[in-house]
């Protein structure tokens, strides 16, 4: 398979994650995912699949691999920061959020999560 294919199995995913049909979307990424495992967009938006879907260990598998790929995707780092919450390692999500919300300050989602969790975790 060309990287075209890839290409369209992302674009297809991307269009499905759109409309919120998100299982149908982790097939078409995890079909891209084999093609072109170390592409960081794919990872991403696979794992932010998986977490709308309530497949969080699989989303924090995939954000992971999408920081080790990039470790200046800021959106990555804020997904595994999400993933680490819903395991209960606060102190290790703040590390994440708090790292997407230094890339991006302006973004309202990163520093609310940042105010929220660091007022129930006090360092």
């Amino acid at each position: 398979m060309s990287s075209e294919e890839t290409y369209n199995l992302f674009a297809m995913g991307k269009k499905l994650a759109k409309k919120n049909e998100h299982l149908k979307a982790v097939m078409l990424f995890e079909k891209a995912k084999k093609l072109e495992p170390e592409k960081g967009s794919i990872r991403e938006a696979l794992a932010y699949s998986y977490y709308k879907c309530g497949l969080y260990s699989s989303a924090k598998d995939n954000f992971f691999k999408a920081v080790s790929i990039d470790a200046a995707n800021d959106y990555a780092h804020y997904g595994l920061g999400l993933c680490l919450l819903k395991e209960g390692k606060i102190k290790k999500a703040l590390g994440h959020l708090k790292i997407a919300m230094a890339m991006k300050p302006d973004n309202l989602f990163y520093s609310k999560a940042v105010k929220k969790y660091s007022s129930i975790f006090k360092e």
